[in-house]
Protein backbone atom coordinates (compact mmCIF):
# COMPACT_ATOMS: atom_id res chain seq x y z
CA UNK A 1 0.00 0.00 0.00
CA UNK A 2 1.08 3.59 -0.82
CA UNK A 3 1.84 6.26 2.37
CA UNK A 4 0.40 9.09 2.32
CA UNK A 5 2.10 12.45 2.03
CA UNK A 6 0.76 15.39 3.90
CA UNK A 7 2.09 19.06 3.42
CA UNK A 8 1.16 22.10 5.79
CA UNK A 9 1.52 25.63 3.85
CA UNK A 10 1.38 29.20 5.83
CA UNK A 11 3.46 32.15 6.04
CA UNK A 12 5.63 32.79 9.03
CA UNK A 13 4.12 33.07 12.62
CA UNK A 14 0.74 30.95 11.46
CA UNK A 15 1.53 28.07 14.21
CA UNK A 16 2.74 25.37 11.33
CA UNK A 17 5.43 23.99 13.98
CA UNK A 18 3.14 23.79 17.00
CA UNK A 19 0.26 22.17 14.59
CA UNK A 20 3.01 20.16 12.86
CA UNK A 21 4.07 18.94 16.59
CA UNK A 22 0.91 17.89 17.44
CA UNK A 23 -0.16 15.86 14.20
CA UNK A 24 2.86 13.72 14.58
CA UNK A 25 1.69 12.70 17.90
CA UNK A 26 -1.67 12.28 17.13
CA UNK A 27 -1.86 10.93 13.89
CA UNK A 28 -0.12 7.44 14.84
CA UNK A 29 -3.27 6.49 17.44
CA UNK A 30 -5.98 8.46 14.76
CA UNK A 31 -6.95 5.26 13.33
CA UNK A 32 -6.03 6.96 9.90
CA UNK A 33 -2.79 5.14 9.00
CA UNK A 34 -2.12 1.06 8.74
CA UNK A 35 -0.82 -0.47 11.36
CA UNK A 36 2.72 -1.38 9.66
CA UNK A 37 3.20 1.83 8.56
CA UNK A 38 5.86 4.38 10.08
CA UNK A 39 5.34 8.04 9.94
CA UNK A 40 8.17 10.41 8.77
CA UNK A 41 8.29 14.23 10.01
CA UNK A 42 10.03 16.16 7.78
CA UNK A 43 10.85 19.83 6.59
CA UNK A 44 11.46 22.39 3.45
CA UNK A 45 14.43 23.26 3.37
CA UNK A 46 15.96 20.97 5.06
CA UNK A 47 15.03 17.21 5.05
CA UNK A 48 18.31 15.67 4.48
CA UNK A 49 21.30 16.40 5.37
CA UNK A 50 22.54 17.93 2.55
CA UNK A 51 19.40 19.90 2.39
CA UNK A 52 20.88 21.23 5.97
CA UNK A 53 23.42 22.70 3.99
CA UNK A 54 20.96 24.43 1.78
CA UNK A 55 19.19 25.81 4.46
CA UNK A 56 21.60 27.54 6.35
CA UNK A 57 22.83 28.97 3.15
CA UNK A 58 19.65 30.18 2.45
CA UNK A 59 18.03 31.55 5.38
CA UNK A 60 21.07 32.53 7.67
CA UNK A 61 23.88 33.88 5.18
CA UNK A 62 24.87 37.36 5.70
CA UNK A 63 22.55 40.20 3.46
CA UNK A 64 26.39 41.01 1.77
CA UNK A 65 26.67 37.08 0.43
CA UNK A 66 22.94 36.35 0.27
CA UNK A 67 21.69 34.08 -2.86
CA UNK A 68 21.17 36.49 -5.96
CA UNK A 69 16.92 35.39 -6.14
CA UNK A 70 17.39 33.54 -9.20
CA UNK A 71 19.95 31.61 -7.24
CA UNK A 72 17.97 31.69 -4.38
CA UNK A 73 15.13 29.46 -6.28
CA UNK A 74 17.43 27.19 -7.88
CA UNK A 75 18.81 26.36 -4.04
CA UNK A 76 15.57 25.53 -3.13
CA UNK A 77 14.86 23.10 -5.87
CA UNK A 78 17.79 21.76 -5.12
CA UNK A 79 16.94 21.06 -1.80
CA UNK A 80 13.48 19.69 -3.25
CA UNK A 81 15.18 17.13 -5.28
CA UNK A 82 17.00 15.72 -2.95
CA UNK A 83 14.53 15.87 -0.39
CA UNK A 84 11.94 13.57 -2.83
CA UNK A 85 14.44 10.80 -4.15
CA UNK A 86 16.09 10.25 -0.79
CA UNK A 87 14.00 10.70 1.72
CA UNK A 88 9.58 11.61 0.70
CA UNK A 89 9.48 8.83 -2.40
CA UNK A 90 11.22 5.88 -0.70
CA UNK A 91 8.97 6.45 2.39
CA UNK A 92 5.68 6.39 0.59
CA UNK A 93 7.18 3.28 -1.77
CA UNK A 94 7.16 1.47 1.71
CA UNK A 95 3.79 2.38 2.86
CA UNK A 96 5.00 4.74 5.35
CA UNK A 97 3.65 8.48 5.77
CA UNK A 98 5.32 11.49 5.66
CA UNK A 99 4.64 14.74 7.30
CA UNK A 100 6.35 17.73 5.94
CA UNK A 101 6.15 21.37 7.17
CA UNK A 102 6.69 23.62 3.66
CA UNK A 103 6.73 21.97 0.54
CA UNK A 104 6.49 23.26 -3.56
CA UNK A 105 3.74 25.59 -2.77
CA UNK A 106 6.04 27.62 -0.06
CA UNK A 107 8.23 28.23 -3.57
CA UNK A 108 5.72 29.41 -5.45
CA UNK A 109 4.47 32.01 -2.86
CA UNK A 110 7.58 33.60 -1.88
CA UNK A 111 9.73 33.60 -4.77
CA UNK A 112 6.84 33.89 -7.42
CA UNK A 113 4.53 36.15 -5.31
CA UNK A 114 6.83 37.15 -2.94
CA UNK A 115 10.11 38.41 -5.21
CA UNK A 116 8.13 38.62 -8.38
CA UNK A 117 10.00 35.57 -10.48
CA UNK A 118 8.54 34.20 -13.48
CA UNK A 119 5.94 31.85 -12.19
CA UNK A 120 5.65 29.68 -15.33
CA UNK A 121 9.41 29.49 -14.39
CA UNK A 122 9.17 27.95 -10.94
CA UNK A 123 6.00 25.47 -12.23
CA UNK A 124 8.88 23.88 -14.58
CA UNK A 125 11.70 23.47 -11.88
CA UNK A 126 8.89 21.91 -9.16
CA UNK A 127 8.30 19.25 -12.28
CA UNK A 128 11.82 18.62 -12.16
CA UNK A 129 12.43 18.84 -8.31
CA UNK A 130 9.47 16.40 -7.51
CA UNK A 131 9.23 14.07 -10.70
CA UNK A 132 5.66 14.91 -10.62
CA UNK A 133 5.18 13.63 -6.79
CA UNK A 134 1.93 15.89 -5.27
CA UNK A 135 0.93 15.78 -1.36
CA UNK A 136 -1.85 13.92 -1.37
CA UNK A 137 -3.18 16.77 1.13
CA UNK A 138 -1.77 20.42 1.44
CA UNK A 139 -3.37 21.87 4.63
CA UNK A 140 -2.62 25.79 4.54
CA UNK A 141 -3.00 27.59 7.86
CA UNK A 142 -4.19 30.86 7.33
CA UNK A 143 -3.34 34.01 9.13
CA UNK A 144 -3.64 37.87 8.95
CA UNK A 145 -0.85 39.60 8.15
CA UNK A 146 -1.32 41.46 11.32
CA UNK A 147 -1.18 38.74 13.47
CA UNK A 148 1.98 37.23 12.34
CA UNK A 149 3.58 40.01 12.74
CA UNK A 150 2.17 40.73 16.72
CA UNK A 151 2.95 37.03 16.97
CA UNK A 152 6.62 37.37 15.54
CA UNK A 153 7.49 40.42 17.35
CA UNK A 154 10.85 40.59 19.50
CA UNK A 155 11.74 36.75 17.66
CA UNK A 156 14.71 36.58 15.72
CA UNK A 157 14.10 36.91 12.02
CA UNK A 158 15.90 34.99 9.23
CA UNK A 159 16.83 36.50 6.30
CA UNK A 160 13.69 35.58 4.57
CA UNK A 161 11.34 36.95 7.34
CA UNK A 162 12.83 39.92 7.57
CA UNK A 163 12.31 40.76 4.39
CA UNK A 164 9.70 43.01 5.54
CA UNK A 165 5.73 43.61 5.47
CA UNK A 166 4.87 44.68 1.91
CA UNK A 167 6.90 41.14 1.20
CA UNK A 168 4.66 39.10 3.42
CA UNK A 169 1.91 40.47 2.04
CA UNK A 170 2.62 39.40 -1.37
CA UNK A 171 3.43 36.03 -0.04
CA UNK A 172 0.04 35.59 2.19
CA UNK A 173 -1.66 36.67 -1.19
CA UNK A 174 0.06 33.80 -2.81
CA UNK A 175 -0.70 31.18 -0.85
CA UNK A 176 -4.52 32.06 -0.82
CA UNK A 177 -3.98 32.12 -4.81
CA UNK A 178 -2.73 28.71 -4.36
CA UNK A 179 -5.23 26.93 -1.97
CA UNK A 180 -7.96 28.09 -4.43
CA UNK A 181 -5.83 26.52 -8.13
CA UNK A 182 -4.42 23.08 -6.14
CA UNK A 183 -7.31 22.50 -4.00
CA UNK A 184 -5.75 22.83 -0.47
CA UNK A 185 -7.62 23.09 2.58
CA UNK A 186 -7.57 26.00 4.14
CA UNK A 187 -8.19 26.16 7.74
CA UNK A 188 -8.60 29.18 9.90
CA UNK A 189 -4.79 29.40 12.14
CA UNK A 190 -6.05 32.20 14.17
CA UNK A 191 -7.39 31.23 18.08
CA UNK A 192 -6.04 29.12 20.50
CA UNK A 193 -3.79 26.16 19.36
CA UNK A 194 -6.00 23.75 20.73
CA UNK A 195 -8.57 24.68 18.66
CA UNK A 196 -6.36 24.88 15.41
CA UNK A 197 -5.59 21.51 16.58
CA UNK A 198 -9.39 20.25 16.17
CA UNK A 199 -10.15 21.50 12.67
CA UNK A 200 -6.43 20.10 11.59
CA UNK A 201 -7.61 16.95 13.21
CA UNK A 202 -11.27 17.14 11.29
CA UNK A 203 -10.06 17.67 8.44
CA UNK A 204 -7.84 14.48 8.03
CA UNK A 205 -10.15 12.53 9.98
CA UNK A 206 -12.44 13.50 6.81
CA UNK A 207 -10.57 13.30 3.96
CA UNK A 208 -7.84 10.95 4.46
CA UNK A 209 -10.32 8.19 6.48
CA UNK A 210 -11.20 5.01 5.19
Amino acid sequence: MKGRFIVLEGIDGCGKTTQLEHLVRWLPSAGLMPDAAELLRTREPGGTSLGLSVRELLLHTAADDAPAPVAELLLYAADRSQHVETLIRPALERGDWVISDRFSGSTQAYQGYGRGLNRSLIEQLEQIATGGLQPDLTLLLELPLEESLRRRRGEAADRIEAEGQAFLGRVGEGFADMAKQRGWFRVDAAGAPEDVSQRLEQVLLEQLGE
